[in-house]
């Protein structure tokens, strides 16, 4: 029997690193809903994720092999309630900000943003 091992069972401290950390089901279907209505639009071709401790991010491309041209990001600790969700441009520039991703993603005329 190896004494080393030990069984964890409900283990708060992992949860809580988990918990808020990536975008939730509902947030992840706004942004691909979105997504899916722009590729079919021939607007944007590929997306990437990218994750840290302080937000997530959805970065969309209009051909795979340049740059981002927009990232959704979501902060996990805003120091303004109005920055929880923002959407920034290639060099990181704020575009638009909300408290709500929906009625962000919802009032952002994508076709103005575009340079």
């Amino acid at each position: 029997m190896n004494n080393n091992l030990r069984l964890v069972v409900n283990n708060t401290d992992i949860k809580r690193l988990e918990d808020n950390h990536f975008f939730e089901k509902d947030e992840l279907k706004i942004i691909l809903d979105l997504y899916a209505k722009m590729v079919s639009e021939g607007s944007w071709k590929d997306y990437g994720l990218s994750i840290s401790s302080k937000q997530v991010g959805f970065s969309v491309f209009k051909n795979a092999a340049e740059n981002a041209i927009y990232k959704i990001c979501k902060n996990f600790k805003p120091k303004n309630k109005n920055l929880k969700y923002l959407i920034t441009d290639t060099n990181g520039k704020i575009l638009k900000n909300s408290s709500e991703l929906n009625s962000l993603l919802k009032n952002t005329n994508w076709k103005k943003l575009q340079k």
